[in-house]
């Protein structure tokens, strides 16, 4: 996608110089007065913006501190005055050029702003991206025939911009995935952000995605940037794009189809130059589209490259491999240096394992803590119940005297959780609700999952 330059010259033969000049490697838009300039600020949003210094219709700082809170900005002066520099230059303006500016100048400027701001951005994800341990959290471990598929699958599509879907049941890596597909891609080197389309609140998710203008509703007492915006020039990870409702779905296929979107209150079209890809625990998005669940365009808009993230059970080869990784990198230092005992790593491989390897991870942590001292770690450390059926086993719940229906309904929330290993899809079919109803009941009573 080019990069977007506004140039706002009252001299029009300047203006048409400068255009010519950058058009063939910019899209450039033109305003000859400061009127002009404003009504396209308050419909779009350009990468970089050239600007003269005093225009007929506005008052210098006026006008340049409204510049630089949107973009980028070179002034163009024809008068070499220090004062006006400094002054510029405080305002934030990105550099300060007398005329009469030559063609290779101006175009060197403009390449010198876009790389500075890029490696501002640059360097915000880097020091995020060192903070979470990337390579640590997020290492693809498997050999298995399944998953040796999958990593194939990211390599063919990651260097392409498609739009992916992965789907697999909850706890089988789909945000790994897209973690891969990103980082095999040419926008590993910006922002990836991933969204739980579950935890946010229905009448929160377009602000949340989109961004919110100042006043727009009760609260936003500020500008708000949305995930869209976050991720510019990466990726963004919408999992459990099936919990989304019909209208968001709607601005969501716009945004894919316009690589447009306007903030929540606001009227500026921002390009959305992010790269899709969603997840879901649904195998049945598309039948959804026919009962009105979820919009068949959509689907196939997201789908247009396809992973399935097979469940552990399909890939037992794997799980001592991702015994050994959880052992070694766990959270309990001081408990280093164990091993799982033969027996142990049967009874894993005999188990079905119904919330995959999120489960498994969990299952590891809590053996290590339950073998204390012990360097092996043996059967009657492992807390499930081998060949369990997957929603199998009765469950005994106590409760307080005059314990309320809200109490009883969190204690039994509570255990449900911990038998499934705090995996929502495995509780809200339990109970027969949606995930997000779980999610809120989560919030609700307040329990740490």
């Amino acid at each position: 996608m080019r990069r977007h330059i506004l140039i706002i010259e009252d001299n029009k033969t300047l203006n048409n110089l400068i255009t010519r000049e950058l058009s063939n490697k910019y899209k450039v838009s033109n305003a000859y007065n400061w009127n002009q300039a404003q009504d396209y600020l308050d419909a779009n949003e350009p990468d970089i913006i050239i600007s003269d210094l005093k225009l007929p219709d506005t008052w210098v700082h006026n006008h340049i501190n409204f510049l630089t809170n949107i973009a980028p900005t070179i002034l163009l002066t024809a008068y070499a005055n220090v004062n006006d520099a400094v002054n510029a230059i405080k305002s934030g303006v990105s550099e300060y050029l007398v005329k009469p500016v030559s063609p290779e100048e101006l175009m060197l400027t403009v390449e010198k702003t876009l790389k500075i701001n890029d490696l501002k951005v640059d360097n915000r994800f880097l020091k995020k991206r060192l903070k979470n341990e990337y390579v640590t959290n997020y290492a693809m471990i498997g050999e298995s025939e399944p998953f040796n598929r999958v990593k194939e699958l990211i390599l063919a599509v990651a260097p392409t911009d498609m739009s992916v879907l992965i789907t697999g049941e909850s706890g089988t890596g789909k945000e790994l995935i897209a973690r891969h597909i990103h980082e095999n891609s040419n926008r590993s080197n910006r922002n990836f952000i991933a969204v739980d389309c579950c935890t946010i609140a229905e009448n929160m998710f377009e602000s949340e995605l989109f961004g919110h203008e100042k006043g727009s509703f009760t609260g936003a007492d500020s500008q708000k940037r949305g995930l869209i915006e976050e991720a510019t020039g990466g990726s963004l990870f919408l999992d459990e794009i099936g919990e989304i409702d019909t209208k968001m779905q709607a601005k969501l296929l716009r945004v894919i189809e316009t690589n447009t979107f306007r903030r929540l209150g606001g009227n500026k079209i921002i390009n959305a130059n992010v790269r899709i890809i969603s997840g879901t625990n649904r195998q049945n998005l598309l039948e959804m589209g026919k009962s009105g669940e979820f919009r068949s365009d959509l689907y196939y808009r997201l789908n247009a490259f396809s992973i399935v993230s097979p469940p552990l059970r399909d890939r037992r080869k794997d799980i001592k491999l991702l015994v050994d990784f959880f052992l070694k990198n766990n959270k309990f230092s001081q408990r280093a240096n164990k091993e799982f005992a033969l027996k142990s790593i049967k009874k894993l491989n005999s188990y079905n394992w119904p919330g995959n390897v999120r489960e498994l991870k969990n299952v590891v942590e809590r053996a290590i803590v339950l073998s204390g001292n012990a360097k092996q770690i043996k059967t009657q450390h492992l807390a499930f119940d081998s060949g369990e059926d997957e929603y199998g086993g009765d469950i005994s719940i106590s409760f307080a005297e005059n314990s309320s229906l809200d109490e009883m309904n969190c204690k039994y929330l509570s255990v449900l959780l911990d038998k499934f290993s705090g995996h929502r899809h495995k509780v809200a079919k339990i109970l027969d609700i949606s995930e997000r109803s779980v999610y809120r009941m989560i919030k609700r009573c307040n329990l740490d999952v």
